[in-house]
């Protein structure tokens, strides 16, 4: 920032002469005010050197702060005016001459002080002024306007030490009354001779860091184009000269309605666009003449439709500063779209309605096109359920239908309704309609007719009887046929066919290791549903049987335990399989032994019982008036030709014996 140092220099002048007339100095007096002076000249080349200084440090763009200048500035201010008022009052003109002399020493003395006040004050109005580079608060940003209407280019600089300008398509624009006029305006007071002037109507002109331009009553020739703002540089060394991207100011003008393009021809509006089904239309819809181009969409009925790319614009090679829109849309013709509304959509900001639409109807020419009606929603049940399907075709004219049966090369049907009154297993198969006409035939729609019927057990076995050696594999094998597939389940029916046992969930049952467990009768169930509803068929019963050795049953381990009271009797109850009979049975405990059907002291072994189990047995060894002595394990113990089987039962007694049990 320059500062004007001559008002400064005045001041401190004036204030000299004032206090030499006063004080009526002499010669060595004005020395010495000479070398005041002097001294006061030294301090300003100093202040040269720190202006100096400072214009380095700016090219660092350090921020400063400034929120106590303006205390500073008050502070400053008010002890200039208290010193001014003691150096402007005058002596009495009889004042002695010490008297004089002191008060010329004061008045110099303060002379000097405000010279360095104000010399302190042009420092700290440099140093503000350093702040930072002049760089951009605002850019000028596109902007579209009617011709006539006037517009608004914001420009804004912060630190503006330069001066504004403006240019469009790369060439200066000058400031001109009513065409090209800076927004800001200075403010509407101005001071006139000590009164207040109101001018309610001041020039526009650059103020602070505005640098904003009116374009007055635009037009499309003189300000359509890409407008730039631009500052000069603080001084030759910074180089922090401005320029703003360029943007572009668009006069608009109103494009032509637009217009309709089919295979190189015009389409009226309203008129038809005709089309064969399954080919591709390709349309073109083109707005001439605007500024900008306009905006173009594409509608069929009421939905949206993408172009194929996006929309071209070029300028008119009539008149440059108009551009043509052009947007191409393309159609697969089909029958759904025959009579459609085809519509291109020019959005301008020019249109009085901001939108002017052009139009045309789709005639497309096509090939018969069918539906099914009547396909079965459920399942249909052999011998139970009907099936009327019907092949409605829509074509243009309109078409033969022909029905066929998938694997048969004969005609199932002519009419457009096939019927099946009732349905069997032999009807099911995939059935197919097409329709005809003279521009082309239908695709094929097709029905699968699946007919259900509940499962048929085949065959189980191999045989009605199976004899397997214990611990040897065994297998049984279920066929079935139903529609759906059956599930299978092998269960052994227990205890007569009171109870059962699952033994599997497959066609094929397998038992890896044959115990008398699985000695007995199997059944094959297989399971379907039909539209929710079980269906069970039951093969024959197939029987198992087991030779080999004896074999105690291993029964759950709570079972294999006898708890009694003290002086109870007790029964020791295993079961026995075995094929042949077993010729051998006893119970050992200790180095005690007892067959069956013998007894010895207070314990009996029964012969062996016939169980319900084919081949089983049960063995039972009673003993009366249990002791603590009683309570051990026992070991049945079992023979055949085969072979032979021992396992144990433990006994736990508990209690003691009444009174009357003693005597």
């Amino acid at each position: 920032m320059f500062v004007n140092m001559k008002p400064i220099q005045n001041y401190s002048k004036n204030n000299e002469n004032n206090c030499i007339k006063t004080c009526h100095l002499n010669t060595q007096q004005l020395q010495k005010h000479h070398q005041e002076q002097q001294q006061l000249h030294l301090q300003q080349q100093q202040q040269l050197k720190y202006q100096y200084k400072y214009q380095q440090q700016r090219q660092n763009c350090q921020q400063i702060n400034f929120l106590s200048l303006p205390a500073v500035l008050f502070s400053s201010l008010s002890f200039l005016i208290k010193t001014q008022s003691k150096a402007t009052t005058l002596l009495p003109a009889t004042t002695t001459t010490k008297t004089s002399t002191t008060y010329f020493n004061n008045c110099s003395s303060n002379n000097k002080m405000i010279s360095s006040l104000l010399f302190y004050l042009v420092i700290i109005i440099c140093v503000h002024e350093i702040n930072c580079f002049q760089r951009f608060a605002e850019q000028p940003k596109y902007t579209e306007v009617n011709p006539g209407q006037d517009a608004l280019l914001t420009c804004k600089v912060i630190d503006k030490r330069g001066t504004c300008s403006w240019q469009k398509d790369n060439k200066p624009v000058g400031i001109y009354a009513k065409k090209y006029e800076w927004a800001a305006r200075p403010s509407s007071s101005s001071s006139n001779g000590g009164g207040l002037h109101l001018d309610l109507h001041p020039p526009p002109m650059q103020i602070g860091g505005d640098c904003s331009l009116w374009i007055r009553s635009a037009t499309l020739d003189f300000d359509d184009g890409l407008w730039e703002c631009q500052v000069t540089a603080s001084d030759f060394t910074t180089q922090d000269a401005l320029t703003s991207q360029p943007v572009r100011l668009v006069v608009r003008v109103a494009p032509q309605r637009p217009r309709l393009e089919y295979e190189g021809a015009h389409v009226p509006p309203g008129h038809n666009i005709t089309v064969d089904s399954g080919s591709l239309a390709t349309v073109k819809c083109v707005s001439h003449y605007g500024n900008p181009p306009a905006t173009l969409k594409w509608f069929l009925g009421d939905q949206e439709i993408e172009p194929i790319h996006p929309q071209t614009n070029a300028t008119e090679p009539d008149n440059p500063r108009t551009w043509s829109a052009t947007s191409v849309v393309q159609l697969t013709a089909m029958r759904e779209r025959h009579g459609d509304i085809l519509r291109c959509l020019a959005y301008h900001e020019s249109y009085t309605a901001k939108t002017v639409p052009v139009e045309a109807r789709l005639d497309v020419k096509y090939a018969p096109t069918i539906r099914l009606i009547g396909s079965p929603e459920i399942d249909l049940e052999e011998d139970k359920d009907a099936l009327i399907l019907r092949c409605v075709a829509d074509a243009n004219p309109p078409a033969s239908i022909v029905w066929r049966r998938a694997g048969r090369s004969e005609i199932a049907s002519l009419q457009e309704t096939l019927q099946l009154r009732p349905v069997g297993r032999r009807d099911a198969g995939l059935y197919t309609c097409q329709a005809q006409n003279s521009v082309g035939t239908s695709e094929q729609l097709s029905v699968q007719l699946d007919v259900k019927y509940p499962p048929k057990i085949l065959s189980a076995g191999p045989d009605r009887l199976t004899t397997a050696p214990l611990f040897s594999p065994a297998a049984f094998e279920c066929v079935a046929d139903g529609n759906p597939m059956p599930s299978f389940k092998w269960v052994q029916r227990i205890s007569h066919g009171s109870k059962y046992v699952e033994r599997g969930n497959e066609p094929r049952l397998v038992i890896d290791n044959v115990t008398y467990d699985y000695q007995g009768e199997y059944e094959c169930r297989a399971t379907n549903y039909i539209n929710g509803q079980e269906r069970v068929a039951i093969s024959e019963p197939v029987s198992l049987q087991v030779v080999g050795a004896p074999q105690v049953l291993r029964l759950h381990p709570s079972m294999h335990t006898v708890l009694v009271k003290r002086g109870d009797p007790a029964s020791l109850t295993l079961v026995v399989c075995a094929d042949p009979r077993p010729h051998r049975v006893a119970w050992e405990w200790g180095s005690l032994r007892l067959d069956a059907g013998s007894a010895i002291d207070r314990f009996r072994a029964d012969d062996l019982l016939q169980d319900t189990r084919e081949d089983c047995y049960l063995s039972t060894l009673h003993i009366h008036h249990t002791s603590e002595h009683d309570a051990r394990p026992y070991y049945l113990v079992v023979e055949n030709e085969r072979g032979t089987d021992r396992h144990a039962i433990q006994l736990n007694v508990e209690g003691t014996f009444t009174g009357a049990e003693k005597s």
